[in-house]
């Protein structure tokens, strides 16, 4: 399997799969195949255990059917392009190594990646992250590649050192890093200043992607001018 990220703000990823190789990306993903690479969509894929995997991946943001990706008779070409402006990602897993990825930011992956709902570790995280910070913990062993939006910015947290970001800027980080919510201090601010009345506090060790746009921030740019 070869791999090749080409573009700079709408990127695209193309596999070169060799005869027999698989791979598994959400539906709807596809952007170009050639005619020897065969479709198959499935409810089983990325290690969801039958109908209720499949449900629980889907509501960590994913759908209830993947769709797996096989060269027959000889090598195969598969290509996904970006939806939104920003960056597509390559990383590894495996050894009781995961990632929590936003909602939508599961692009593609190698057999033996699974797929889950990450569930959250505080009351507060679950209730007040919103929608935008429903996320997917990519597991298992292999290959998988992210889709994250504007720029990413790599950001490496020191055991019991914290940040605090927007919950939608917060494309994906590692399981070892912990995920809260704290509340902005000061009415004026909560009121008035904007940013909402809570942040995602995440605290090392472990690295964390920060993106800098998100699709309600861009719809909400785009607003003004979309009016009739």
């Amino acid at each position: 399997m070869r791999t090749t990220i080409d573009g700079t703000i709408l990127p695209v990823l193309r596999v070169m799969l060799e005869a027999g190789e698989r791979l598994i990306a959400e539906t709807g993903e596809l952007s170009w195949k050639t005619p020897n690479v065969a479709l198959s969509t499935t409810l089983s894929g990325a290690g969801a255990g039958g109908v209720f995997g499949a449900v629980r991946r889907s509501l960590a943001g994913g759908g209830l059917f993947m769709t797996e990706f096989t060269a027959q008779g000889g090598p195969g070409l598969v290509a996904f392009a970006a939806k939104v402006p920003g960056q597509i990602l390559e990383h590894q897993v495996g050894g009781g190594r995961a990632m929590l990825v936003h909602r939508h930011g599961f692009l593609c992956a190698t057999p033996g990646v699974t797929l889950d709902l990450a569930l959250q570790r505080s009351l507060g995280a679950g209730i007040f992250g919103g929608d935008g910070f429903r996320l997917q913990r990519v597991a298992g062993q292999g290959t998988f590649w992210s889709m994250l939006g504007g720029e990413i910015v790599p950001h490496d947290l020191a055991p019991g050192e914290a940040v605090d970001v927007h919950p939608g800027l917060v494309g994906m980080f590692e399981d070892t890093v912990s995920f809260d919510i704290t509340m902005l201090p000061g009415i004026r601010n909560k009121l008035f200043g904007g940013d909402g009345f809570f942040l995602a506090r995440l605290t090392g060790p472990g690295r964390v992607w920060l993106q800098t746009l998100t699709m309600p921030g861009l719809a909400h740019t785009l607003a003004p001018y979309l009016r009739a």
